[in-house]
């Protein structure tokens, strides 16, 4: 039976990274993947090159960008391995990057370089990775040691890290792992969903607005009332089943089922001004007019709604202006549901934070730790998930090296 310092269970970005931390200070890690496959998030995140971290992200108040039933719990991890801390690293590797907007840092070239960096991490600290190979049982033994029956034998390790991420994504090997493992150990979960998702609609009520599918314009999108209230000023893209897009994608995080959400489709513009000077100075229809403050397939779609707008603006009433300015700038509609784990970005809940160290990330379960998505801290859209990654791995790797002496 071999012997490690450390196991860890899954080769994403938390694992590769706090395995390559831990093994370049002298543990013996070994990293387990069911999937032949390494990284396959990183690969695909992005546009196939990697959101890896976000500039704008401030440790001192994680509840700016991070949700979960305590969003202070990531405080801890993300001072303490910053955004300039990783970007210092792909300097170090010689990994060309550039920002997008919004903080949002980018790889020039590919994900891939991200992922050879990583790999890079760990073979400069001998570490060990088997895959294909699923992990069978998981067990405490009498000196408070951990077996691991795997697919190529067992192992035993004084601890054990989980960073098997959630369910988002099972069509590159997503699956319930951790939240089984948590459970075994009598560790509480948050009850998960989908997070960073599109959402959808009522096929009949949708109707109207599924010839514009493929359509992007800037937005203001909210959810909640005033006492939870959450804006995004984002990219809204409209597609056949619904609304994605940035927009839509940072929202769907906050929104809950049965719950309406908002939408300001003229979000620079004073709408009622624009539409009352048109109607004093022109003569065109007021699709033309519009096409002018909104793109003209979304202004054609709107006035066909109402016979009202299907005339010269300057033979419109007031009240039909009015009411077509307050349509576009707070046009309110219910999803009925979300594209599902299969489009979501990412998985909102999770293991329990009330029952891991924010310092070390270790568990109740002395020994066993929990990094990354697994648990519940769930990032904005825009590489606050990555940094996530990397500040939990990074704590969990120093925490490894002082509970090994």
């Amino acid at each position: 039976m071999e012997n490690f310092d450390v196991v860890i269970v899954g080769a994403g970005a938390a694992g590769l990274f706090c395995a390559g931390v831990a093994g370049q200070r002298g543990l013996k890690v070994l990293v387990l993947d069911h999937s032949d496959k390494v990284a396959e998030k990183i690969r695909i995140s992005g546009g196939g090159r990697a959101n890896f971290t976000n500039r704008d992200l401030d440790p001192h108040a994680p509840h700016k960008h991070f949700i979960g039933q305590n969003p202070n719990f990531c405080r801890s991890a993300l001072s303490r391995y910053t955004p300039a801390d990783f970007v210092a690293l792909m300097e170090r590797h010689q990994v060309p990057f550039h920002e997008k907007h919004k903080g949002q840092l980018f790889c020039d070239r590919s994900a891939d370089d991200l992922i050879q960096m990583l790999l890079r991490e760990c073979e400069a600290g001998s570490v060990q990775r088997w895959q294909p190979c699923g992990v069978k049982a998981l067990r405490v033994a009498g000196d408070g040691s951990y077996q691991i029956d795997t697919e190529r034998g067992t192992v035993t390790s004084r601890a054990v890290v989980i960073s098997t991420g959630g369910l988002s994504i099972p069509k590159i090997g997503a699956t319930d792992f951790g939240y089984r493992i948590a459970k075994q150990f009598g560790l509480r979960l948050v009850d998960t969903r989908p997070g960073l998702v599109p959402l959808t609609f009522d096929a009949e009520a949708w109707a109207p607005y599924a010839q514009l599918s493929g359509l992007s314009l800037p937005v203001r999108i909210e959810t909640g009332d005033k006492k939870n209230r959450m804006t995004f000023a984002e990219d809204l893209l409209l597609t056949h089943r619904g609304l994605s897009g940035p927009a839509v994608l940072q929202i769907s995080s906050y929104w809950r089922d049965g719950t309406p959400i908002r939408l300001n489709l003229a979000p620079d513009t004073d709408l009622p001004a624009a539409l009352a000077r048109a109607k004093a100075t022109s003569r065109k229809l007021i699709a033309n007019e519009l096409a002018t403050l909104v793109p003209s397939r979304l202004a054609d779609a709107w006035v066909a709604q109402d016979a009202d707008w299907q005339r010269p603006v300057c033979d419109a009433t007031d009240k039909a202006l009015a009411r077509l300015a307050e349509r576009l700038s707070r046009w309110e509609l219910t999803p009925t549901g979300t594209e599902g784990y299969k489009k979501a970005e990412v998985t909102l809940g999770g293991v329990d934070t009330r029952d891991l160290s924010s310092q070390t990330m270790e568990s109740k379960q002395p020994g066993l730790y929990f990094i990354g998505e697994v648990m519940d801290v769930t990032g904005w859209l825009g590489g606050y998930n990555f940094q996530w990654a990397w500040a939990s791995a990074h704590a969990c790797g120093l925490a490894l090296l002082k509970s090994q002496y």
